[in-house]
């Protein structure tokens, strides 16, 4: 155990020995004093603490001293009960505070506990209470800037991380300040029960055990009652102190003295307003005459050197930022910073500004934020940070989405206006500008507010610029989520998938494949939009036919079938029969036998007039689907699967390419067509 360990250990266990057991005046004196000692220790910890987190521990510290201090009123009870003889801290203080006078110490003893009782405990637990309350009511706005600073590149993961553990901290630490201001109230009203008990009880011990008159029972066991009241209430209105300044604490970066300081005498036109009232109040006034003007003319003086020093430091700090100016001057520029890629940037003109700023109730920045969520639970891989960044060189209401610092798509949105879409039963026309729907490019109307009450009656479908931005943002994410996932990513998700499978994860990597082999798999099966989610289920399959072959793409249609019920689902509907197109044998045989294998893969050699009669076909037959109302899927064998979607997917990028035995055995299938060459 450390040293640290052991002296609260003691701490503690002294406060319960000293419950139970009597022990000497002596002893008695010597925790009094520690008490003391603790008392300002804690005071001027909390005041010249920066923030109140450094000081988390601080209920604890609470209910620790409550403790120890309750169990030093009993022992001094009971030697003052049992011995009339509690100690030289104690005789002291009922002596020396009352200045001997029974009825001037009762007095003070009396203001003492109201001042601690009604207006410090009062107000700390009342001023806990209010900051709890506000603190946690300002979790969720405090979370959401914090997700806004990272979505726009302010702050890095790490930073994000640490202020949201320190907004939980300061929710934990006022939650329970909250319920620890209460120790400190109960302690002051079981100082007072033990007062009144202890004055009670020694005039009858005085008057029925030793003799003494009541007179002198009185007199004698009053004063021994009132130090010991006075030596335990003088710490806990200490503690009680360090109780307020803690949860009334504002400045965070600043030390206590200095700020308070500050605060108070930082203004020379105040003191200059003091000093001269002091002055006429010395003069017109029977008021000491010497004293007044005197301590005016000290205000006067100590606002003459504050302003004197605030214009001394406003030169300095002019002097110090061109000294720091001119070194940004002379210093080499640092381009590192100019050196990173974003993986995802969104960029937009001043006019579209409002759509992400909070304080105009825009809700872009959160949309984002749902996006990446949005994003992992579909396809189970974590979405980069997106930067969002105003270009002055867009046009006002155009915005640009960037992978990898390359723009790949762009759009223009009317900021006062909604995009209206007819989806295909809509016969009645309303007027509007026309347009084309960022994502996918189909026909539609921008509208105004006035309109789009009429047009959603109509059957449109209707839409809003930050719903517009946000689709196109996640339709170019999904196109491009494959290249997008990096090393680095996996590794995240072995790591995760390590602390649940570690025997699986150690068997697979790096024994039988390495972290890019793992990565171009993954890649394979997020380019055709299958979910990487099962991560045990794609390692397992890996693991199993690794030992045999290293060729991604045939690992990747290994998996493929481990994940035939995902796929299903994804494009098959369960218990309806669904149409697909066919491949010819023949074509499969045509394709098959111009595989050619070398070190770095295997690649097709498909003659030119062949593949453009395949190509013509697909394309024919997925014109036929579409006119039907029907999603094109394409139905292969296995081993030919790969090679056909590579053949296609220049020319027909969303064409869905599914092998049979990726097919859940429960799924019915309708082929109305047959790709031949």
């Amino acid at each position: 155990m450390k040293k640290a360990d052991i002296g609260v250990a003691l701490y503690i266990t002294v406060a319960f020995v000293m419950l139970i057991v009597t022990i000497p005046s002596s002893l008695l004196d010597v925790f009094l004093a520690f008490n003391i000692a603790v008392a300002f220790t804690v005071l001027f910890s909390c005041m010249f603490v920066k923030e109140v987190l450094d000081m988390s521990f601080f209920p604890t510290i609470l209910l620790f001293t409550t403790i120890f201090r309750i169990a030093l009123n009993v022992s001094s009870t009971k030697l003052i009960l049992t011995t009339g003889d509690p100690g030289n801290v104690v005789s002291t203080f009922g002596e020396y505070v009352g200045g001997g006078d029974l009825i001037v110490g009762a007095i003070v003893f009396i203001i003492l506990i109201m001042i601690q009782f009604m207006v410090i405990n009062k107000g700390s637990e009342r001023v806990a209470e209010v900051t709890a309350r506000f603190t946690l009511d300002a979790m969720p706005g405090k979370q959401m800037a914090i997700d806004a600073d990272l979505n726009t590149g302010a702050i890095t993961d790490e930073e994000a991380k640490r202020r949201r553990d320190k907004i939980q901290d300061e929710s934990n630490f006022f939650g329970s300040m909250d319920g620890a201001v209460k120790y400190v109230k109960g302690d002051a009203i079981a100082g007072l029960i033990i007062t009144v008990v202890n004055i009670v009880g020694g005039i009858a011990m005085g008057v029925f055990r030793q003799g003494m008159d009541v007179g002198t029972a009185l007199d004698h066991y009053t004063i021994l009652t009132i130090g010991d009241g006075l030596v335990s209430q003088i710490p806990s209105l200490l503690i009680s102190l360090s109780t307020g300044i803690l949860v009334t604490k504002g400045s965070k970066d600043a030390d206590f003295g200095t700020a308070l300081v500050g605060q108070l005498f930082g203004i020379p036109k105040a003191l200059y307003l003091v000093g001269g009232l002091l002055a006429l109040l010395g003069i017109v006034t029977p008021l000491n005459d010497i004293l007044f003007v005197v301590m005016g003319m000290v205000f006067v003086l100590v606002a003459r050197m504050m302003a004197s020093t605030l214009e001394t430091a406003k030169i300095e700090s002019e002097v110090d930022m061109d000294e720091m100016a001119a070194d940004e001057i002379r210093q080499p520029e640092n381009v590192n910073s100019l050196l990173q890629v974003d993986p995802i940037e969104l960029e937009f003109g001043y006019g579209i500004i409002p759509l992400a700023d909070v304080n105009q109730g825009g809700d872009l920045l959160d949309r984002v934020v749902m996006i990446r969520r949005q994003v992992a639970l579909e396809l189970g891989t974590v979405v980069p940070i997106i930067r969002l960044r105003d270009n002055i060189q867009l046009n006002p209401n155009q915005y640009i989405i960037k992978i990898k610092g390359i723009q790949v798509s762009e759009g223009e949105i009317l900021f006062d206006h909604y995009m209206a879409m007819n989806p295909g039963f809509v016969e009645e026309e309303i007027a509007g500008i026309p347009t084309f729907e960022p994502s996918f490019h189909l026909p539609a109307i921008w509208i105004t507010e006035g309109q789009r009450e009429r047009a959603e009656s109509l059957g449109y479908t209707v839409v809003d610029p930050p719903s517009i931005i946000a689709t196109h943002l996640t339709e170019v994410i999904r196109q491009h989520i494959a290249e997008l996932l990096s090393r680095q990513d996996v590794q995240h998700l072995i790591n995760n998938l390590r602390e649940g499978n570690p025997a699986l994860v150690d068997e697979l990597v790096p024994k039988l494949l390495g972290l890019g082999e793992i990565q171009k798999v993954l890649q394979n099966l997020l380019k055709e939009g299958i979910s990487i989610r099962d991560l045990l289920t794609i390692f397992e399959t890996l693991a199993d036919y690794a030992p045999t072959s290293r060729d991604t793409d045939i690992l990747t249609e290994y998996v493929r079938q481990s994940l035939k019920r995902a796929i299903s689902n994804k494009y098959f509907m369960q218990g309806e029969t669904t149409s697909v197109v066919t491949l010819d044998p023949k074509v499969e045989q045509n394709i098959m036998q111009s595989v050619k294998q070398t070190e770095q893969g295997a690649y097709l050699t498909l003659d030119p007039d062949k593949s453009r009669a395949i190509i013509k076909s697909v394309e024919t037959e997925t014109r036929k689907m579409e006119n039907m109302g029907k999603i094109p899927i394409v139905i292969t064998s296995p081993i030919v699967r790969v090679y056909f979607k590579r053949l296609t997917e220049d020319y027909f990028k969303d064409l869905i390419v599914v092998s049979y035995n990726e097919i859940d055995s429960a799924i019915e299938l309708q082929s109305v067509g047959m790709i031949t060459a």
